[in-house]
């Protein structure tokens, strides 16, 4: 084994796990990856996450003062979320001590609560084109902190399984439309970073 990565819930990482990972570090890579989704509690509330992002900012904390690495999940558009909602995503991260983010769009897909709610009302569901999204993660990476390595913008599953949104479009092939617009609006990661973070209170229990 070259290198180790875990992808887990943040309320999923008890001590002793985290200890052993800690051991193993010393011999291989390891890096854990937390499936945070959302900073708001409301939304993480009414998707049914099961877990508070309280509890991603201890288990990710906990995790990088083990001397792990640590990752983070994000999905950009999820319900109920504004566009300046989705970029203090950004901000609260950024306060956090994460080495790599991987963004998803929303993905609605059959047979999920989602899935039938959007089935039963789809006013409720506001989509982002192709375009609309790309534009949102470059005003979402120019708030990031410059450090986070970005791995993803983008998830794929299978066509037959998704609802909303149907782009089409492979994964390599946003990463290339993503890269173009860069250039186009001279995007940089962190330009407004500093501006615009504040230190995140963490837990009285950290």
């Amino acid at each position: 084994v070259v290198g180790l990565v875990i992808g887990t819930r943040p309320d999923c990482m008890p001590e002793a796990l985290l200890s052993y990972l800690k051991e193993l570090s010393g011999s291989t890579f390891v890096l854990v990856e937390y499936g945070v989704e959302s900073t708001l509690n409301s939304t993480l509330e009414r998707v049914n996450r099961g877990h508070l992002w309280e509890e991603s900012v201890e288990a990710i904390v906990r995790t990088a003062d083990a001397g792990l690495p640590v990752g983070a999940h994000l999905i950009l558009g999820l319900p109920w979320e504004s566009r300046d909602e989705i970029l203090g995503h950004a901000d609260k991260l950024s306060a956090l001590p994460i080495t790599t983010l991987k963004l998803h769009q929303l993905q609605i897909i059959r047979e999920t609560a989602m899935g039938r709610d959007y089935l039963a009302d789809p006013s409720a569901f506001q989509f982002y084109t192709e375009t609309e999204y790309v534009d949102l993660c470059l005003d979402f990476i120019e708030r990031l902190r410059p450090d986070i390595i970005l791995e993803r913008f983008v998830s794929q599953s299978p066509a037959e399984w998704v609802l909303m949104p149907r782009w089409g479009m492979k994964n390599h092939e946003f990463t290339h439309l993503v890269r173009r617009r860069i250039q186009e609006r001279d995007i940089r990661q962190g330009r407004y970073w500093q501006g615009c973070m504040n230190s995140y209170p963490l837990p009285k229990s950290i």
